[in-house]
């Protein structure tokens, strides 16, 4: 069953992939299609008002030891070589491909044909081809839309995703951790996925290949939300999954440009998607309006959300499969967002961290020197069910608040980012959106209504005109008051009860900071050294 009267070009390039002898080829299906074909196939079940609920298995995130990148010739002298980056050998590259255009033949595929990237100059086609309908669809949600039926039968795509969760990898065999994979060839222009149905992994390969190739057109390529306030004003909100990018740039009185991907060009900011992928669980409709919303609409994907089977209603508050229960929608299914998704250069830049251990201010500025220190060290906590085994939040250093999808030195992507911060003025802040009055287990995450009223401030500027003070230990300038906040919670260690126990936290985690940031040391002026804790 072939579909589309261009399906001989597509023969031949299948063909180039070694693809044969396959059974059903489903072709650029629109969502009502792909909606039919997720029901025949049990894919998914149709929820109240519209959205396809789905499983994903035992896998509920993603998969950071799964990771690997072929190590070859035209990339192995410019990738970051380490424990994320992971070299795999073109050998078993190879092996585990043979073994995989083996498993297909036979075998139903869907393709989907798309970019990845707003602007046109920087654009990547991207066809992905995956064995279950769902993930067709969330390819189709996720990155932007081909209309255009001429358009659509000229494409070629660049780079070329294969996602297949049934096939597993033999790890004695093949050399992987596990029978998952996400394995990124870039000299092939190929990324192979198996053995997990979590499917942002698709979207996250082609974030990679993006923070790979754009950096070096000077293009800074971010793991950041953006919006646009009323004015033209642009705002980033840079972040690790779970720390509020999606919750906190989705507002009424501003405009989406994205929720998780973008690109800063000599131009102004771009997204490099179509769609949003928003943690979901215990969510409102007083909380969070517009996401809310999402979840019950056609398109939208609910992944690994409870649904009773009798009335179709989902509960958005039952964590049984996974803390990280995610929609998938068009970002169209929102009502304030930037339709070109692009925008001019950012006025303020927020780096978003879930502080764990409860001693960070809610919000402090940073100066340049303290904007490289604190992006090139990525303090976070992951959250429970963003990565498969952690269950509570745990803290971590992840460069650029995105190491796992960033192929280049951290440096890199630092050194852009500050060079285009200083040529456009940009404010920047450091923002906790994780615990006050003490750390996991004994205090309580920030009201997200403080951490809003504290972000609206800074972009209308109400914050350059209060009085600031100089935390002791990180050296950060806090303001000391903000319309609609409480006084006491912009200073930590006026939160706590136990004064000394805050001191103990707070050098606690000033140590871990210049331990993690020793292999950074070598790339920066001793002005960033020295804006660390000290």
């Amino acid at each position: 069953m072939l579909s589309y009267h261009y399906t001989h070009q597509t023969n031949l390039f299948l063909e180039s992939l070694g693809i044969r002898n396959l059974n059903n080829v489903y072709l650029a299906y629109s969502s009502g299609a792909l909606y039919e074909e997720i029901v025949r196939r049990r894919e998914g079940m149709i929820s109240h008002l519209g959205p396809i609920v789905v499983r994903t298995g035992s896998i509920t995130g993603r998969s950071p030891n799964d990771k690997f990148i072929v190590r070859e010739p035209s990339c192995e002298d410019k990738i970051y070589w380490g424990d994320v980056n992971v070299p795999f050998t073109e050998e078993k590259f190879n092996l585990l491909y043979s073994r995989l255009l083996a498993y297909l033949q036979g075998n139903d595929i869907f393709i989907q044909d798309c970019y990845a990237g707003a602007d046109e100059r920087y654009r990547l086609p991207v066809r992905v081809i995956t064995e279950y309908a769902w993930h067709n669809l969330f390819a189709r949600n996720m990155f932007i839309g081909i209309l255009d039926q001429r358009e659509l039968e000229q494409f070629r795509p660049e780079f070329t995703v294969i996602q297949l969760p049934k096939f597993h990898a033999v790890p004695e065999v093949d050399g992987t951790n596990s029978e998952a994979f996400v394995i990124v060839h870039f000299a092939k222009k190929l990324i192979i996925i198996g053995g997990t149905s979590y499917a942002g992994e698709i979207k996250k390969s082609v974030f990679t290949i993006l923070n790979y190739m754009l950096p070096m057109q000077e293009v800074m390529s971010m793991h950041c939300a953006a919006n646009v306030g009323k004015d033209g004003d642009c705002a980033l909100f840079f972040g690790l999954s779970g720390t509020g990018k999606t919750t906190l740039s989705t507002e009424n009185d501003r405009n989406l440009i994205g929720d998780d991907e973008h690109g800063w060009s000599d131009e102004g900011i771009f997204n490099y998607e179509g769609g949003c992928y928003a943690k979901v669980i215990r969510i409102s409709k007083q909380s969070e309006p517009e996401i809310y919303q999402t979840t019950r609409r056609f398109s939208t994907i609910l992944e690994n959300v409870s649904i009773d089977p009798v009335t179709r209603r989902v509960d958005l508050d039952d964590d049984t499969f996974t803390e990280n229960t995610r929609a998938s929608y068009p970002i169209s299914q929102l009502q304030n967002v930037v339709r070109s998704g692009k925008a001019s250069h950012p006025e303020n830049i927020f780096l978003l961290t879930a502080d764990a251990f409860g001693v960070l201010p809610p919000i402090s500025q940073l100066t340049p020197d303290q904007l490289k220190y604190y992006f090139l060290s990525g303090y976070t906590a992951k959250v429970a069910g963003t990565e498969k085994g952690v269950t509570e939040p745990k803290a971590t250093f992840s460069a650029c608040f995105g190491a796992p999808f960033m192929p280049l030195h951290p440096s890199h992507y630092a050194r852009i980012l500050r060079e285009k911060v200083e040529k456009h003025q940009a404010r920047c802040w450091l923002v906790n959106t994780g615990w006050t009055k003490g750390p996991y287990g004994v205090g309580h995450r920030m009201p997200i209504e403080h951490t809003r009223a504290l972000l609206s401030s800074a972009m209308q500027g109400k914050l350059a005109e209060v009085e600031y003070q100089t935390e002791p230990i990180f050296g950060l300038r806090v303001p000391v008051s903000c319309e609609g906040v409480p006084s006491e919670i912009l200073l930590p260690r006026a939160t706590w009860d136990d004064k000394e126990a805050y001191d103990n936290k707070a050098k606690e985690l000033a140590g871990r900071f210049q331990a993690n940031f020793k292999q950074y040391e070598s790339y920066v002026s001793e002005g960033v050294k020295k804006s660390g804790p000290q």
